[in-house]
């Protein structure tokens, strides 16, 4: 059952990939789908972007491992949409392809330049464990494969389906996704729920230690809640869609759209991991060895054979409609920031499609050797967000809302953002906490085992783009809306 629905699941989504690409002319088409997108496959497209393993892997690692405490996850996003929300329309005026072209026009090609490196090192972090979160799946469906292969399984699906039509296939898809996504996650809580006996018995089951819904410190907070925030707000994938909506209001109504079912698949994407918890507690389900797929493990352990199949379809759609985007993001990126801009300015539409077809091979070949170099999920997360949030987000912000900054400010920030989120996760963070444990400062010994590289790393960005802007002139006027 499980494999059956797999199959037409994958043979369905290639088919429409196959169906759309023959709508691919230009690389208007490509990127953004001829600016034509409506409120409902934006909205769809949107979400389905968004909700991916750091969702359904992440947040369920958390909630196997810290309770009801993961139902704060989602804030931050919702947090950062209501900002999307009130500059949907205005995103959509610009007529842009990338961000990078945002940062180009007012800081200069510097920041275009370093805003396409922080693009593709951490999306391609992002696609990597993509890579790994849907091979979780297909080792469950077709046993016969390794684990290494069901990874190249996957990577080739994610790859192949991409290069066919680029935000045409990925777009029209996402909706199909999302709407399997959200029918998926409230049968199975509502199975889960009739088994368990209901709300209050899940809470019973819960162990002490998962009943508080405040249990994160705030170091804890900063560091689970500020890297997602921060990528959200600068996400090149939201902004290319923004970009790709019919009109300004169809961004506009989309944003909202998107505010309620992050907040509704999040919170189902949890509630689902605390019934596993709970089913776990009363000798209904075995734990599942690695908390991260503890929704995969439900699938085929607690629910019926087609439920099961649907909602291991409904983590596979999570992973193929994310993927996707952030593979499609950086390829975008490269052709348009630097194959374009440096190489072959007088390109024909014909030679730009193609060339961006090659790309996400090769983009997606490097995320595929990345995705055998860690098993992380919520930690790899976390750092791709902060790696790309702190190096992108400050600047993009003040291109927008800050008439007062400069090109070197911005160049000052992105440089920063990036060194420091690479330097606190790989040394300066724990030579800094062993000193302050050694210096006996007890209290902020304790906060900074509980911190990231997003806190950090972003306070220095946004410190070296204040501080350099003042010394320097601006370079023009914010960006008009």
């Amino acid at each position: 059952m499980h494999a059956a629905f797999l199959v037409v699941y994958l043979v369905v989504l290639i088919g429409l990939g196959i169906v759309k690409s023959r709508q691919v002319k230009t690389q208007e088409d490509f990127a953004l789908a001829g600016r034509g997108l409506g409120s409902a496959v934006l909205t769809g497209t949107l979400l389905a972007t968004w909700i991916g393993t750091g969702s359904i892997y992440g947040n369920t690692q958390r909630a196997f491992q810290d309770g009801l405490s993961a139902f704060v996850l989602p804030l931050s996003s919702a947090l950062g949409i209501l900002v999307l929300f009130s500059l949907a329309a205005r995103l959509r005026r610009m007529n842009k392809v990338t961000i990078q072209d945002i940062l180009e026009e007012r800081f200069g090609v510097a920041t275009r330049i370093i805003g396409t490196v922080a693009l593709i090192s951490g999306y391609l972090i992002i696609v990597s464990y993509q890579y790994r979160a849907g091979s979780a799946v297909v080792e469950r469906v077709l046993p016969d494969l390794s684990h290494d292969q069901a990874i190249y399984f996957v990577a080739t699906f994610v790859i192949a389906y991409t290069a066919l039509a680029g935000m045409f296939s990925v777009a029209y898809t996402d909706l199909a996704n999302g709407i399997l996504m959200t029918v998926g996650l409230v049968a199975a809580l509502g199975i889960l729920l009739v088994q368990l006996g209901g709300p209050s018995q899940v809470f019973e089951h819960l162990p002490s230690s998962h009943q508080d819904p405040f249990g994160y410190s705030s170091a804890r907070i900063i560091s689970y809640l500020l890297p997602s925030f921060l990528l959200i707000l600068g996400d090149a994938n939201m902004y290319q869609r923004f970009f790709s909506a019919k009109t300004p209001e169809t961004a506009r109504r989309s944003a909202a759209g998107m505010f309620f079912g992050v907040l509704i698949l999040d919170w189902l994407i949890i509630g689902v991991a605390l019934c596993g918890v709970a089913l776990v507690a009363t000798g209904k389900m075995s734990a599942p060895e690695n908390p991260a797929h503890g929704i995969v493990h439900i699938a085929f352990e607690a629910l019926p054979p087609f439920l099961g199949a649907m909602l291991s379809a409904t983590v596979v759609a999570v992973v193929v409609s994310t993927a996707d985007s952030y593979l499609l993001s950086p390829a975008s990126s490269l052709v348009r920031d630097v194959y374009q801009r440096f190489l072959r300015k007088d390109a024909g539409d014909r030679e730009v499609v193609g060339a961006s077809r090659l790309i996400i091979v090769g983009l997606g070949l490097i995320a595929l050797f990345l995705s055998f170099q860690s098993d992380e999920f919520f930690g790899v997360a976390l750092f791709a967000y902060t790696l790309y949030g702190a190096a992108i987000t400050p600047p993009l912000l003040a291109a927008l809302f800050w008439k007062g900054a400069t090109p070197a400010g911005a160049v000052a920030s992105m440089l920063t953002g990036l060194g420091t989120a690479i330097a606190w996760e790989f040394w300066l963070g724990e030579r800094i906490t062993t000193w302050a444990g050694e210096a006996g400062m007890t209290g902020t010994h304790e906060f900074l085992q509980n911190l990231d590289a997003a806190l950090p790393a972003v306070l220095v960005s946004v410190f070296a783009l204040v501080v350099v802007s003042r010394f320097g002139r601006p370079n023009s006027d914010a960006l008009s809306a």
